[in-house]
């Protein structure tokens, strides 16, 4: 089976580190073999979630959020770190993808028994370890498998070379260690076909 994966950043601005990150994890699963989505956060009007507005009409495109992640065996996901925490952009776009579209839809179908890879990339010496710790808590409170791997860049202004490659080896190896493990798990998660 080929495995799916979905990734994205939270992080929304021009030049997110983040981003540079999530884009060579892509790349690395795509070169493993797996089918990668990538997406941009930041091109889905989303509201802040909103109990009355999810009742009176859900948004489209938390619907069409929604839909990737159901749609995908696995996430790969890079956070910044804000004030000790995940970004309020991923929050909100895991928040809105919990939320049950249909009559009699199981709960968290978009996430449960599902795998996550983690990533940050940060300028201070702790790349990004307390954004990724509450993303981590998040998603196993939402019945998601997230990869004991896990990818911190500190000092991340630093880390890239001028061809957008990670300077030193060894957070590259964490990399596709961490991609490995994804894919491994996804592949693993899946129901035996008869």
């Amino acid at each position: 089976m080929t495995v799916k994966l979905l990734a994205m950043a939270g992080s929304t601005r021009t030049g997110s580190l983040n981003q540079a990150l999530l884009d060579l994890a892509v790349a690395e699963a795509r070169a493993r073999g797996a089918e990668v989505t990538a997406i941009r956060l930041k091109d889905f009007a989303l509201p802040l979630y909103d109990g009355d507005l999810e009742a009176k009409a859900f948004p489209p495109a938390a619907r069409e959020l929604k839909a990737l992640f159901v749609a995908h065996h696995g996430f790969l996901m890079a956070t910044p770190e804000h004030n000790g925490s995940t970004s309020a952009v991923m929050k909100n776009a895991i928040d809105w993808a919990t939320r049950p579209t249909e009559p009699g839809e199981a709960g968290l179908v978009a996430f449960r028994g599902k795998v996550a890879g983690l990533m940050a990339a940060s300028i201070s010496p702790f790349g990004g370890l307390r954004g990724i710790t509450h993303l981590r808590q998040i998603l196993g409170t939402i019945q998601t498998v997230v990869a004991t791997e896990q990818v911190l860049l500190p000092f991340a202004q630093n880390a890239f070379d001028e061809a957008g490659g990670l300077k030193e080896a060894l957070p590259a190896q964490i990399l596709g260690m961490t991609v490995a493990r994804v894919i491994e798990l996804a592949e693993k998660l899946q129901p035996p076909t008869a």
